[in-house]
């Protein structure tokens, strides 16, 4: 069992709901965002919960790459880590060329230059013991190239995919295991703006099916698998203008 986890945009969304079914998997955790008060909240009903385990939170942007590899040193200091889940990103951006470079720029800069640097900072770990499990947090959005306020955000998915595959290529047989979890459409503070969509599942259930693909550490998995690995399969190799009728 890898016993200690680090989850990274932890203050909510999916990583919140991680953190708290891996605490109830019986997990130590330590736990990273931005906003202080929400991680210290999240560590004081997850000691409350669970009184055994070492819950432990920094606070970290991950746009200070400084940070993130001085942050990582830290808290593997402190609780030898066995696993890392990236999972801190935003969902902003805008159509291209409508005079929203700033959040275009900020989506790829958090959700792949930001990743980099947490992949980074983590094989650094796990290559100096030859053990470990990094997980990447992908999304069914990196499949295929989609349009207007989602174009970048999915080409950032993309190449996280892309990433930790080539990780996966170079480690294959190795004590090092790398996976690539690509959720679909699950509800959370990233989505709540969206318009609602028939396909998309509550927080818990969709998170247990995260949870479970990383407790498996499985290569590469679409979750839920119902309907999403079909689905991925179909938006991956049809063509463009079916593409456009089912988005």
């Amino acid at each position: 069992m890898r016993r200690n986890i680090l989850i990274t945009g932890a203050s909510s969304g999916l990583g919140e709901e991680m953190a708290r079914q891996f605490a109830a998997k019986g997990h130590n955790l330590a736990l990273t965002a931005r906003r202080e008060d929400r991680l210290k909240a999240l560590q004081t009903e997850l000691t409350t919960k669970h009184p055994g385990l070492t819950i432990l939170v920094h606070t970290l942007d991950v746009n200070d790459h400084d940070a993130v590899f001085e942050t990582f040193r830290a808290i593997d200091a402190e609780l030898t880590l066995d696993r890392i889940i990236v999972n801190a990103g935003i969902g902003k951006g805008a159509p291209l060329g409508t005079g929203r470079f700033d959040a275009n720029l900020i989506t790829a800069q958090t959700n792949f230059t930001a990743v980099l640097a947490q992949a980074e900072a983590a094989m650094e770990l796990f290559r100096a013991r030859n053990a470990g499990h990094l997980v990447f947090i992908s999304s069914v959005a990196g499949v295929r190239g989609l349009p207007k306020a989602v174009t970048t955000y999915a080409a950032t998915k993309a190449a996280v995919a892309t990433l930790s595959e080539g990780l996966q290529l170079e480690l294959l047989g190795k004590p090092i295991t790398v996976s690539t979890i690509s959720p679909g459409y699950i509800k959370s503070e990233l989505n709540e703006h969206v318009a609602k969509t028939p396909l998309i599942v509550d927080t818990v259930p969709g998170v247990r099916a995260m949870v479970a693909a990383i407790e498996a550490e499985k290569a590469k998995a679409f979750v839920p698998a119902w309907p999403w690995v079909l689905l991925a399969r179909v938006l991956k190799y049809a063509p463009l203008p079916l593409v456009k009728r089912m988005i």
